[in-house]
């Protein structure tokens, strides 16, 4: 590992995550363990400065400047033009820029949902039940799939997270991009984003746009802030602590440190579900042992806002000027989270491979002899209660086992994963003799997701089950080296010179995945195929809700760019652009994009701007090689295991020559149209920018097909007899014994009810517009102003595929159309305020992505509010309330299905009111 990431591992060392997911948070130990760390890094100042001016001297590291004022930084733009810097107001592309302060001046401790509340067309939903997309939650901007939406981190590409987003709500299913989490909020000068295709200028996933993250460069001083909140309902606590740290390197540099310890509690939002009332109903006493919350056991099923604890970040950004011409920059991080979640409820009388076969009418029971001698009785269920006199002689009896005598009253598991995430990016810049600016970097990117799953089994290993299990880890490595050059040609006739850029990147991607635990994917004695029970007895194998990894993969694809850019004042009223760009990946061929833009000034107040590109998104290793089991609703409301298979695979070949080789996987392609206009009236500032993306052969999980059903109709086109039973390990056993398949190709698929492929699989077009409008106004004292932002977004699916009624559904309808904020803030003496109403509109949720159980919650407005006062010049102190009015979406009719009590897709969430308390000290 490169020192700066090791010694930044160190500082962020993960305590041993505790086995209850309820805790208690110590301030006064996470303060005196950051005050430990700032004075660490007081004390190690000269040495740094040391460690910089080696960096230095061996051609390593740069730094922007530090002499700009906050006012300056924020109207300067460093994304959608290769020039130096300028104005936001003379992009030709729309780019919205985010102070710090209104990153803070919010309650979630997440950027992604502080990015949402200020960015209209940024969504980003709570994912309570989403697999692994709980941990690292799948951000859409502009409605399309998060990978479709490139990150850059101080101008450098950012790696992707090592998590896939299986359950994606339709619109994010198979996404795969980079986890926005890790940022620290206290750590940011600003955030920019790029509404806009960028391919051409930045390469692949910049369809809908680009976030660019600005870390500090104050070479001295410091803040430390304390942050506390929590909901109306009381649950949901959450503590944040962090510090940020300048330093000068000698006269010529500066390092700037920022480091965060955050904690949030789950919520719960749940009721109880129609299946366990009836259980209770029935007699079974033992439901309510399942209760997961702890404040009130009524209820069987978790929903809620998940629990993130040990949420440690740390990230460094630094600079040395070694002479006029030439900067070293370095900058990256360490971060570090714990987050655990709930998955469905178990029900004790008709889950399939666990407590029931045949739907509930008698009980699966297992012969734990190995020659299938036991005398095991047939348990029948009669008003969802199993005969008591066959169930006390399977008690009695030591060869015979059934799940009920562990859960009686079933179970609901818990699922989450450790996500570690680092980075380092080491660059050289600067300018030669000849007027020829360069940029010369490499960056490091990984992150890992190592997963767990809780008070669930594995139902083959019959009573030796463990109850807890490790089913691996995802890690995701991304290398890039990038040559990026400039310069400006004086053309005659001009208004300025002629920007000339151009660059050369060559990317690498690894994708592993790591196997769990051998109990995580054991086939038990009840599963596995033997002289007694040739296909097995029917029990489920693996650890249920989240089978573990059995078969590692490490696959790397590569990727070799060069780009030309090109942008000028023709005249005092007319800036041209133009951008092109190859790119040629050793997995999925080559591709060349393009980009022209113009934006013409009609008045020193008024512009009009416009940009045509095309672009591209290839797919990943991890979603061109992954291999995945979760547990899901199916469309008749079933919960079933639902899994991917690889195309490439020897079983994702097999399955998919029985559609005729119907489904293929490259990249996916893009044409982006925008036109805006710009203009102040007065002292108000207003843009108006309209947008239309297409995109052809979208890559994304297909919709899900009947797998035990496909395997059926192989046997029956093959003459292969299903006597031994029609479950899916049985039929594949079966196959196998007939030479149809290798059943080794199938590892982890026994238990299957529906797959899919990654795939492209549809089109879409989006279109809408983008209105922003600063008002400055005068109360006769202190500083006031009103800012407007609207987005209005709509997806149509213009080429079907494959797709079914309720994915193409949550495609077009599931994200509201129009979303938007109106702030006002005032500023006067030692106060200052700030108030925020938000617009959500209506949207149409397909509950547990089933068409039978459609929502369409209607438009909510929320208010936001916040006041701050300044002590001294030191110390301040914020009270804030989101959600003043505690508004929450419209009832979920199906609440009694799985026990959700609200829409868990609302664009809003479903916590309700939260105040905050943060104190900040400056110096």
């Amino acid at each position: 590992m490169p020192f700066v990431a090791f010694a930044l591992q160190m500082v962020c060392k993960k305590q041993q995550r505790p086995d209850k997911h309820i805790h208690k948070h110590n301030l006064l130990d996470e303060s005196l363990r950051f005050t430990g760390v700032l004075l660490l890094m007081k004390m190690l100042q000269p040495k740094l400065i040391a460690v910089a001016v080696a960096m230095a001297a061996a051609g390593g590291v740069t730094v922007p400047s530090f002499a700009q004022s906050e006012e300056a930084i924020e109207e300067i733009v460093t994304i959608g033009t290769r020039r130096e810097a300028r104005s936001a107001a003379d992009t030709i592309a729309p780019v919205d820029i985010i102070s710090a302060n209104d990153i803070k001046d919010q309650a979630s401790n997440d950027i992604s949902d502080l990015i949402r509340t200020v960015v209209p067309s940024y969504q980003v939903n709570t994912q309570p039940i989403s697999d692994a997309a709980t941990i690292v939650r799948p951000a859409n901007l502009r409605g399309l799939a998060p990978d479709n939406t490139l990150v850059l981190l101080n101008g450098k590409r950012r790696h992707r997270s090592a998590v896939i987003s299986f359950l994606g709500g339709g619109i994010s299913d198979g996404a795969h991009g980079p986890d926005i989490g890790v940022f620290p909020a206290l750590g940011l000068k600003q955030v920019e984003v790029l509404r806009d295709g960028a391919s051409s200028q930045y390469g692949a996933d910049a369809i809908a746009g680009v976030i660019n993250f600005q870390l500090r460069d104050d070479r001295e001083g410091g803040s430390v802030e304390v942050k506390y909140g929590s909901t109306y309902e009381g649950d949901g606590d959450n503590v944040k602590i962090g510090a940020n740290l300048g330093f000068g390197l000698g006269e010529n540099g500066f390092l700037n440190v920022t480091a965060e310890f955050a904690e949030s509690d789950a919520t719960f939002r749940s009721v109880q579900r129609d299946d366990a009332l009836a259980l209770i109903a029935a007699g079974n006493t033992a439901v309510a042992s399942q209760a997961v919350n702890t404040v009130t056991a009524d209820t069987v099923q978790y929903w809620g806002q998940p629990d993130v604890d040990d949420d440690n970040k740390i990230f460094f950004n630094s600079g040395y000027q070694i002479n006029e011409s030439v900067e070293a920059y370095a900058f990256g991080n360490y971060a570090e989270r714990t987050v655990e979640g709930g998955f469905f409820f178990r029900n004790p009388t008709d889950r399939g491979g666990v407590f029931s076969n045949d739907g509930g009418e008698t009980l699966l029971v297992g012969d734990l002899t190995a020659d299938g001698s036991g005398a095991c009785p047939t348990v029948a269920i009669n008003n969802l209660i199993p005969d008591s006199v066959a169930f006390q002689q399977i008690l009695n009896d030591p060869d015979c086992f059934a799940f009920n005598e562990i859960f009686p009253g079933g179970f609901t598991p818990r699922f989450g994963g450790d996500s570690t995430d680092q980075s380092l990016v080491l660059g050289l810049r600067g300018e030669l003799s000849n007027g020829l600016g360069y940029d010369v970097s490499y960056t490091y990117g990984e992150n890992e997701a190592d997963f767990f799953i809780s008070n669930t089994i594995n139902a083959s290993l019959g009573p030796n089950t463990p109850t807890s299990f490790r089913p691996g880890t995802y890690i995701q490595t991304d290398n890039n080296f990038n040559i990026d050059l400039n310069y400006s040609l004086p053309v005659e006739g001009f208004a300025s010179d002629l920007n000339i850029a151009g660059g050369f990147e060559y990317r690498e991607e690894n994708f592993e995945i790591i196997p769990g635990d051998a109990a995580s994917f054991e086939l038990g004695i009840l599963a596995a195929p033997s002289a007694a029970f040739p296909t097995g007895q029917g029990f489920a194998s693996s650890s249920n809700g989240f089978g573990g990894f059995q078969v590692p993969v490490d696959e790397t694809q590569d990727t070799t760019a060069v780009y030309l850019d090109l942008e000028a004042d023709v005249t005092d009223a007319l800036t041209l652009q133009a951008a092109v760009r190859y790119e040629d990946f050793n997995t999925f061929g080559d591709t060349t994009n393009y980009k022209i833009g113009a934006l013409y000034r009609f008045t020193d107040t008024t512009v009009i701007r416009s940009t045509f590109s095309t672009g591209f998104h290839a797919p990943t290793t991890g979603q061109a090689n992954v291999t995945n089991v979760t547990t899901a609703f199916d469309p008749s409301g079933n919960l079933v295991d639902q899994g991917t298979l690889p195309l490439s695979s020897a079983a994702g070949q097999f399955v998919n020559a029985q559609f005729g080789d119907q489904f293929t996987l490259g990249p996916e392609e893009s044409e982006n149209f925008s036109i805006g206009l710009g203009f102040e009236i007065g002292s108000a500032s207003f843009t108006i920018d309209y947008f239309n993306i297409k995109v052809d052969d979208r890559i994304a999980i297909t919709d899900q097909q009947d797998f035990r059903g496909l395997l059926e109709q192989v046997a029956i086109n093959n003459g292969v007899s299903l006597a031994g039973g029609t479950l899916t390990g049985q039929i594949l056993n079966a196959l196998g014994s007939a030479g149809v398949l290798n059943v080794a190709d199938f590892a982890g698929s026994e238990d299957l009810g529906t797959f899919g492929f990654f795939a492209n699989d549809f089109d879409t077009e989006t279109e809408g517009f983008d209105v922003v409008a600063n008002f400055p106004i005068d109360l006769g004292s202190g500083s006031s102003s009103i800012s407007v932002a609207v987005n209005y977004t709509d997806t149509e699916v213009t080429r079907r595929g494959n797709l079914g009624d309720t994915r193409l559904l949550q495609l077009e309808e599931n994200l509201p159309n129009f979303k938007g904020n109106v702030s006002f803030r005032h500023d006067q003496d030692k106060w200052r305020g700030l108030a925020r109403a938000n617009f959500h509109d209506s949207y149409t949720e397909a509950h547990l992505d089933s068409g039978g159980l459609l929502i369409e919650p209607g438009g909510e407005v929320t208010f936001d509010v916040e006041v701050g006062y300044i002590i001294n010049d030191q110390f301040d102190i914020v009270a804030g309330v989101q959600n003043v009015f505690d508004n929450l979406p419209d009832t979920n009719e199906f609440s009694g299905v799985a026990g959700s009590e609200f829409p868990t897709t609302a664009p809003f969430g479903f916590n309700g009111g939260q105040w905050y308390l943060r104190a900040n000290y400056n110096f």
